[in-house]
C-alpha cells in the first residue's frame, strides 16, 4: 500500500501559534552568548518578522499599539536547540506499525503530526531529518497547518541491495530482477540503487522533491536485519557518483557509517559528515579533523529487554566505542554536532532533553550548549542554496533567524533545566512566531 497522506496533510489546521511574524519586544533578558560562555547583562531584543532586529542594553523605542512585547524577567534568553540527526517518521512508528498492511494515512498522519508538534514544545525549534517520508510534513509545517520545527530533509535514504536501507521482508524480492519495487520504496522510506546510474538517479529524485542534503548508507547498522556491523557498503565509484550529482546542486552528502574502512572511503569520495562513527580509530579521526569532516554523533543508551537479541549483539561494538570516540574526537578537534537518531522506539521521543544530559561525562555545560546550537546549525546550514531557510540558526544575534528560548533559570550553571521544558521554557518562538508564551503565569 502507498501512504499518499500528503492530501491528509492539507487538511489539518494550526491551532497553537500564538503570533504570526508581528513584531516582538522581548525586555529585560540576559542573553547566552556562546562567544564568552556566559550570559550578558540585562538586553532587550526586538524580533521583527522572522529575525532579530535589534539587541540593545538600552530601551528600544516601539510603537506600543503594533509590538507584542514579553517582559523577560531577567531570565535566559538563548538559540532553540537543534537535533542533527532524527527521523521525524521512523522515530514516530515501530518497526511492527511501519511493515504493517493495516497502516493507515490517518494513523501515520496522527503519529508524525503530533510528535512533530511536542518536539517543538520541547524546544526543538529546527531539526535534520536523515532519511525517511519527509516531505509532506515538512510542507505541512512550513504551510502552518501543523506545528513542529524547522526541518532539512534528506528524503529517501539511498541503500545498496542488502545494505542498512534494505527493508524488504523475506518475501519482497529484488526489484531489478523482478520488477516489483519494496514496500518500503513505495513509502518512500528508502530507494535501494546499485551501481552509478541507480545512485545518481536515486539522488537526484530527493533533490528534485526538496532536499536539502543525501543521506547514503555506507556501512553496516544495528537495526538492519541483513547486513553485519562491520561491513563497508557502497564502491567508491558509486558513493563518487552521489557526492558529485549533490555537488551539482550546491549541497552535500551525509553517509551512516561506523568502522575506519566506510569512513575513510566516504571521505575519499567527498562526503561532509559522518554519522555516527562509534568504532572509528584515532587514524580515521585524525583524518576528519584535518579535512574539516563533521562527525554528527550520538549517545546512545544501554540495550533494553525488548531489543531483539540480534539487535543486541550487533549494538555492543557501538556502545563499547562511545567513551573513546566522543573524548577523543574532541581532543583532536574534529568538527562534533550531536543528535538522537531514535528509530522506531517512538517511546524514546520524550526523553530527547534528557540525552542532552549525557554529553556532561565528556564536556562543560557552555560546550554542549553551543553544540546543540550554534554548532548543529553550522552542519545544518552546510546545504548552501539547497537550505530550505536561509539564514544564521543556533545564535542570538542581530539578523539571525529568531528561533528562541526564554529559560527560567541559568542553563550554564544548571544544564538539567532543558530536561523539563514544559515547566522551564517560558517562551518558545520559532520564525518570529510564538509558539508558547508563559511568562504571563510566572511572577
Amino acid at each position: 500500500m502507498k501512504l499518499k497522506y500528503a492530501l491528509v496533510f492539507s487538511l489539518l489546521t494550526s491551532t497553537l501559534c500564538l503570533s504570526q511574524n508581528q513584531q516582538i519586544l522581548i525586555a529585560n533578558v540576559r542573553i547566552l552568548d556562546h562567544k564568552t560562555a556566559a550570559l550578558t547583562s540585562p538586553m532587550n531584543v526586538l524580533i521583527d518578522g522572522a529575525h532579530i532586529k535589534t539587541i540593545s542594553a538600552t530601551a528600544i523605542p516601539t510603537p506600543a499599539a503594533t509590538v507584542l512585547k514579553i517582559n523577560g524577567g531577567g531570565k535566559t534568553l538563548m538559540p532553540g536547540l537543534i537535533d542533527a540527526h532524527v527521523h521525524m517518521t521512523f522515530g514516530a512508528l515501530s518497526m511492527q506499525q511501519m511493515m504493517s498492511s493495516e497502516l493507515s494515512e490517518q494513523d501515520l498522519v496522527q503519529k508524525i503530526g503530533s510528535g512533530s508538534r511536542e518536539m517543538l514544545l520541547r524546544g526543538f525549534t529546527s531539526v535534520r531529518d536523515a532519511g525517511g517520508p519527509i516531505f509532506p510534513l515538512k510542507q505541512a509545517i512550513d504551510q502552518g497547518k501543523l506545528e513542529g520545527p524547522r526541518i532539512w530533509p534528506s528524503g529517501a535514504t539511498i541503500s545498496q541491495t542488502a545494505g542498512h536501507g534494505d527493508f524488504r521482508t523475506p518475501d519482497e524480492r529484488s526489484r531489478r530482477f523482478f520488477g516489483k519495487p519494496s514496500r518500503a520504496e513505495e513509502l518512500g522510506a528508502t530507494f535501494i540503487a546499485d551501481g552509478r546510474a541507480e545512485v545518481l538517479t536515486a539522488v537526484r529524485e530527493n533533490l528534485r522533491f526538496g532536499a536539502s542534503q543525501i543521506k547514503l548508507m555506507a556501512g553496516g547498522g544495528t537495526s538492519s536485519a541483513y547486513d553485519p556491523i562491520d561491513v563497508t557498503q557502497y564502491t567508491f565509484d558509486e558513493m563518487k557518483a552521489a557526492v558529485e550529482a549533490a555537488e551539482d546542486w550546491g549541497t552535500y552528502v551525509m553517509v551512516h557509517a561506523y568502522t575506519p574502512r566506510a569512513v575513510q572511503r566516504a571521505i575519499e569520495a567527498g562526503v561532509r559528515s559522518i554519522e555516527h562513527g562509534q568504532m572509528l580509530d584515532e587514524e580515521t579521526l585524525k583524518l576528519m579533523a584535518e579535512k574539516g569532516i563533521w562527525l554528527s554523533l550520538q549517545n546512545l543508551m544501554d540495550n533494553n529487554d525488548n531489543m531483539d537479541e540480534l539487535r543486541k549483539e550487533k549494538r555492543k561494538p557501538v556502545l563499547e566505542g562511545q567513551d573513546y570516540v566522543w573524548p577523543l574526537a574532541k581532543k583532536l578537534g574534529v568538527k562534533l554536532a550531536w543528535g538522537t537518531d531514535f528509530l522506531f522506539e517512538p517511546e524514546l521521543n520524550k526523553t530527547q532533553n534528557s540525552y542532552i544530559l549525557r554529553l556532561q561525562k565528556w564536556f562543560s555545560n557552555a560546550e554542549i550548549l553551543k553544540m546543540i546550537t550554534q554548532d548543529n546549525g553550522e552542519l545544518l546550514q552546510l546545504s548552501g542554496l539547497r537550505s530550505p531557510y536561509p539564514g544564521k540558526i543556533g545564535v542570538v544575534e542581530e539578523g539571525a533567524m529568531a528561533d528562541l528560548l526564554l529559560v527560567d533559570g541559568n542553563p550554564l550553571k544548571d544544564l538539567s533545566l532543558i530536561t523539563q521544558p514544559e515547566k522551564n521554557f517560558l517562551v518558545i518562538i520559532k520564525n518570529g512566531e510564538i509558539f508558547k508564551n508563559n511568562t504571563a503565569q510566572k511572577k
